[in-house]
């Protein structure tokens, strides 16, 4: 069976699909992928040895319609040329995960009668992903209430799988993190993080608790702060060598498995990778939403998390008043707030999107 998946954009549409294809070729399946030539698509799936096949695509900007018709045409040429190659290769299936790019290789599929299943990863349905489940197959998502955008036919073909994780998230052992950035075991370990760019209103209101935090004599804390924040936060926090010991900055962090695996709690962003991998190592959680995401899904995303009892949520624009601190607090000091929502992110089953989306795209295959 050969399975062509597609996505572009950002990292959050191509994780859950590397995902995916380790699941697909795992169970035997040839796995093939369409992105943008100069998207983060074609340097990760290269990486990960997935042949990899580069397509056109471009959205518009509602402040400048001349960018419509630029951008209809471009996907049309696209489209011709998907065609072509998918004919070729006799794809059964295609999966698109988000970014303009699914569209081509989605209506490319839809006219030779290949099957089109959709993944939505976020809260909210990106524009690439409800076009294409008007007919696509299936319409998996991560969220049940992403359905909410969709027509009633749609909503007859959602399947529920959650946002698929790559086993390399799973492989890092906690001693092996441990080791790693050299927290004792017995220590408390706090992993901050604002995504691959940083975030720097969060990582000054992490910096501004400085004292606070290093009081507790055995709290660790690792802070990745983004590479373009690197310096300033260096230069906030100004730490002494001993406390230097204790509070370990990053600007990026390639290890990211292994700093997960070591944490005992984490604040972060709410972007839908960031949450499929804290899900799945059941890690408690400050989630801090970045406000200015697409129809604010950081949020909504984070708000199911919370609601299901997986962790706590503060706007971005509150982060530096009290309620900050008192999450914090109540994230390191409370065993028993730990514990409950370790096992709320375990009754979430990320660990599990992986399979149920193969088995999804398996079924319906031709």
């Amino acid at each position: 069976m050969l399975v062509v998946l597609s996505g572009g954009g950002t990292a959050g549409h191509i994780n859950p699909a590397l995902a995916l294809a380790d699941e697909l070729r795992a169970r035997g399946c040839d796995v093939r992928f369409a992105g943008t030539p100069q998207g983060v698509e074609a340097r990760l799936v290269r990486e990960a040895g997935i042949p990899f096949t580069p397509f056109e695509a471009a959205g518009f900007n509602r402040n400048h319609p001349l960018t419509l018709p630029k951008g209809v045409a471009k996907i049309q040429k696209s489209t011709g040329k998907a065609k072509k190659w998918l004919a070729e290769l006799g794809a059964d299936a295609v999966v698109g995960f988000g970014g303009y790019v699914c569209i081509p290789v989605g209506r490319a599929a839809e006219k030779l009668g290949v099957p089109v299943v959709v993944h939505e990863q976020n809260s909210v349905m990106g524009m690439a992903n409800k076009y294409l489940a008007k007919r696509a197959a299936a319409v998996c998502l991560t969220y049940d209430h992403a359905a909410a955008a969709l027509d009633e036919a749609a909503r007859s073909r959602v399947v529920v799988t959650g946002n698929p994780v790559r086993a390399s998230v799973f492989a890092a052992m906690r001693a092996e993190g441990r080791a790693l950035f050299g927290v004792p075991e017995d220590a408390r370990m706090l992993l901050v993080t604002g995504g691959s760019l940083g975030a720097r209103h969060l990582n000054q209101a992490v910096c501004a608790l400085k004292d606070e935090l290093l009081a507790y004599g055995d709290v660790h804390v690792v802070q990745v702060t983004g590479p373009k924040e690197l310096d300033a936060v260096t230069e906030q926090l100004a730490l002494a060598p001993d406390e230097a010991a204790r509070w370990h900055l990053f600007g990026y962090l390639d290890r990211m498995g292994e700093a997960m695996a070591a944490a005992d709690a984490i604040v972060s962003r709410a972007g839908a990778t960031s949450l499929a991998e804290i899900s799945a190592r059941a890690i408690p959680a400050l989630l801090v939403p970045f406000p200015f995401a697409t129809e604010d899904h950081q949020t909504t995303n984070a708000r199911a998390y919370v609601e299901a009892g997986c962790a706590y949520m503060l706007a971005d624009a509150d982060v530096e008043g009290p309620e900050f601190e008192r999450l914090l607090r109540s994230l390191l000091e409370d065993a028993d707030v730990r514990a409950r929502m370790s096992a709320a992110a375990r009754a979430q089953k990320t660990a599990d999107a992986a399979a149920k989306l193969a088995d999804v795209v398996i079924a319906a295959a031709r």
